[in-house]
């Protein structure tokens, strides 16, 4: 068998098929409510509108067994002290009824 890993062919014989492993990805978003036995998460300062508290946290959270981070430290740090997030205008307010435009405990403020 060939197997092609970012454009570089590998052949193995049928012997050494089974140090092949299945491996797959997906976003923290799509990810949330699940957990893996391991999680590998890229952080990098290119990825700068994605360094956020809030979804190095979820991913973190994701991993049952094992959990790496791969990338720049000076990006963990980032994400870290980012508390920020962006603001969501998902029009709650105006969905739900009876509210009169306003929603107590800070919900919806967006």
């Amino acid at each position: 068998m060939t197997a092609s890993f970012d454009g570089r062919s590998a052949s193995y014989l049928f012997g050494e098929l089974d140090i092949l492993v299945l491996a797959y990805a997906t976003t923290i978003h799509k990810s949330q409510g699940s957990e893996y036995p391991a999680v590998v998460i890229p952080v990098l300062t290119q990825h700068y509108a994605m360094l956020q508290r809030n979804l190095l946290y979820t991913g973190i959270i994701r991993g049952k067994r094992l959990v790496v981070i791969v990338g720049q430290r000076k990006a963990v740090a980032i994400a870290v002290k980012n508390v920020s997030g962006r603001r969501r205008w998902s029009k709650l307010r105006e969905w739900l009824p009876g509210t009169g435009g306003v929603i107590d405990a800070g919900i919806g403020t967006g």
